[in-house]
C-alpha cells in the first residue's frame, strides 16, 4: 500500500455549467473527485487528501490534506461557479500545501481536473512540470471538456516535464454516455501506480473489469444498500413469476381450446347416430302414458260438448269414471239422487194439490183463513194448473212406454 499524500484541483469556471457530461460538467467532476477521495483514503488509513478551488475570484483551499473523509466530501457542497481557470497556480498552491503535510514521510500527488481551456504558454507550463519532479511531486491530469487552442499538446508537455518513472498519467476523457467516474476508475489514476490499489480502489476496479460500475444485480452493491437492492430483488422476482403465470395461463387455455374442438365433432357425430337410431320412436309411442292423458282430455271436453260422435252414451262415461276415481262417482251418485228425490217430492206435492177434499180440510182447519174466499179458490186453482201443466210436460217413464 503506498503512502501518500493527495491534493485535487477542481476546475469550477464557467465552462462546468455544459451539459454535455451528464448530468453536467461540474457534476461529473464532483462524483469523479468523491469516488477519488474514498479510493485514497480507504486504500491506506494513513493517507490524506486536500481539495481546492482554480477558478472564481483566486486559487482557494477548501480543505487541506486530511484522512476525514466526511470532511472531504462536504467541502464539494455549496461550490460557486465562475472566472476561468488558472492551472498554473492551482498547481503551485496545491504543491504549497503538499509541502506543510504533517506527515514527511507521505508521497506528494497532484490531481488536476482540466475541464476549459488552458490559457498558460507551454513553456510556464514545463517549468511548472520540471520544478514539481523536482521536488519529488506526481502528477495526474484528468483531460475532459473543451480541446481548442492546443490543450492537449499543453498538458502532454507539462506531464513529459513532471513525470518520473511513470509515477504521473494523464487521461483523455471524450464527451460520451459513459460517466466521467465510470472512465477513470479503470486507469492508474485510481488504482495507483501499477499495484492495483487496495480496499475501495480494488473492488471498484473488479466490478468495472466485469462490466462497470454497475456490474452488481440491478446495479445496486448490497453492501452500499441492501434495502434497495432486496427491494429491487424482490420486485424482479414478482415480475417474473407474474410473466411465468400468464405464459402458463396461455398455454392452458391453448389446450382448452383444442380440447374443446375435438369433443364438438365427436358430440355432432353421436347426435347424427342418435337421430339415425331414434328416427322410428313414433310407433313405440303407442303406450305412452302422455298419449292416455290426451286420450282423456279428449273425451272430457266430448263429455263437455255433448260431442254425439264420441261414440259413448253418458252412462259408459260414467262407469269409467267410477273405474278410475271411486269419489268422483260417489259425488255424481249423490247428485243424481238428490235429484231423484227432488222429482218424487214435486210429484207428491202435485197430487196433494190435485186433492180437492184434503185441500179444503186444511184450510178449514186453519184460523182465520175463509175456504170460500175467492182470491184463495183462485190461489188454489192457480196451483192446480200449474201441477197439471208440469204432468204433461213430464217425460214419459220407462213403465208408461
Amino acid at each position: 500500500m503506498v503512502l501518500e499524500a493527495t491534493m485535487i484541483c477542481i476546475d469550477n469556471s464557467e465552462w462546468m455549467r455544459n451539459g454535455d457530461y451528464a448530468p453536467s460538467r461540474f457534476q461529473a467532476q464532483a462524483d469523479a473527485v468523491n469516488l477519488i477521495c474514498g479510493a485514497k483514503t480507504q486504500s491506506n488509513p494513513e493517507n490524506t487528501v486536500g481539495v481546492l478551488t482554480m477558478a472564481g475570484k483566486g486559487v482557494r483551499v477548501l480543505v487541506t490534506p486530511t484522512s476525514d473523509l466526511g470532511k472531504i466530501l462536504a467541502c464539494m457542497h455549496g461550490l460557486e461557479i465562475g472566472g476561468e481557470m488558472n492551472l498554473a497556480a492551482g498547481i503551485q498552491v496545491a504543491q504549497l500545501a503538499l509541502k506543510h503535510r504533517q506527515n514527511k514521510k507521505q508521497q506528494q500527488r497532484i490531481i488536476v481536473f482540466a475541464g476549459s481551456q488552458v490559457k498558460h504558454e507551454k513553456k510556464l507550463l514545463e517549468a511548472i512540470g520540471r520544478k514539481l519532479k523536482k521536488n519529488s511531486v506526481a502528477l495526474d491530469i484528468v483531460d475532459f471538456g473543451e480541446e481548442d487552442d492546443g490543450k492537449p499538446e499543453k498538458l502532454e508537455a507539462l506531464l513529459s516535464a513532471v513525470n518520473n518513472n511513470d509515477s504521473s498519467h494523464i487521461v483523455h476523457v471524450p464527451p460520451g454516455p459513459n460517466a466521467l467516474s465510470d472512465v477513470l476508475i479503470t486507469t492508474p489514476i485510481f488504482t495507483g501506480d501499477g499495484e492495483g490499489g487496495s480496499g475501495f480502489a480494488a473492488a471498484a476496479a473488479a466490478a468495472a473489469a466485469a462490466g462497470g460500475v454497475s456490474g452488481f444485480d440491478f446495479g445496486v452493491d448490497p453492501n452500499l444498500d441492501p434495502e434497495l437492492a432486496l427491494a429491487l430483488r424482490v420486485s424482479m422476482e414478482e415480475e417474473r413469476a407474474r410473466q411465468e403465470a400468464a405464459a402458463k395461463r396461455a398455454a392452458d387455455e391453448a389446450a382448452r381450446q383444442e380440447k374443446g374442438d375435438q369433443p364438438s365433432h365427436s358430440e355432432d357425430t353421436t347426435m347424427t347416430d342418435r337421430g339415425s337410431i331414434t328416427a322410428p320412436e313414433p310407433e313405440t309411442k303407442r303406450n305412452d302414458p302422455m298419449d292416455d292423458e290426451t286420450a282423456l282430455l279428449e273425451q272430457a271436453l266430448a263429455m263437455s260438448m255433448d260431442d254425439p260422435g264420441s261414440g259413448r252414451s253418458a252412462d259408459a262415461d260414467m262407469s269409467e269414471a267410477t273405474a278410475e276415481d271411486q269419489d268422483l262417482a260417489f259425488a255424481l251418485q249423490m247428485s243424481v239422487q238428490d235429484n231423484a228425490k227432488d222429482s218424487a217430492t214435486q210429484t207428491e206435492m202435485s197430487k196433494v194439490l190435485g186433492d180437492q177434499s184434503f185441500v179444503s180440510s186444511i184450510l178449514a182447519s186453519l184460523p182465520g183463513v175463509d175456504a170460500n174466499d175467492p182470491s184463495v179458490k183462485d190461489l188454489l186453482a192457480s196451483l192446480q194448473g200449474q201441477s197439471e201443466k208440469k204432468d204433461e210436460e213430464k217425460p214419459p217413464s220407462e213403465e208408461e212406454k
